[in-house]
């Protein structure tokens, strides 16, 4: 299991209101899944910086041939 950390977090009421609007959710699972589309934002940058360098080996045609 992963480990935890208790945080205090300082942040506005307003703020905090719109992303429990967006999410449905209450704080703890609103600043998680906050956290997360960060860290997922991270990923994806060093994804965009790897368009175009990135050869594949198989061929458009080969792959759609494996869907049957």
């Amino acid at each position: 299991m992963a480990t935890t950390r208790k945080i205090t977090v300082h942040l506005s009421e307003e703020l905090l209101r719109k992303a429990q609007q967006s999410t449905g959710k209450g704080v703890t699972d609103t600043i998680r899944d906050g956290l997360r589309l960060v860290a997922a934002g991270d990923a994806y940058r060093t994804l965009q910086r790897l368009r175009g360098k990135v050869k594949f080996s198989v061929g458009l045609r080969k792959l759609r041939e494996d869907r049957g």
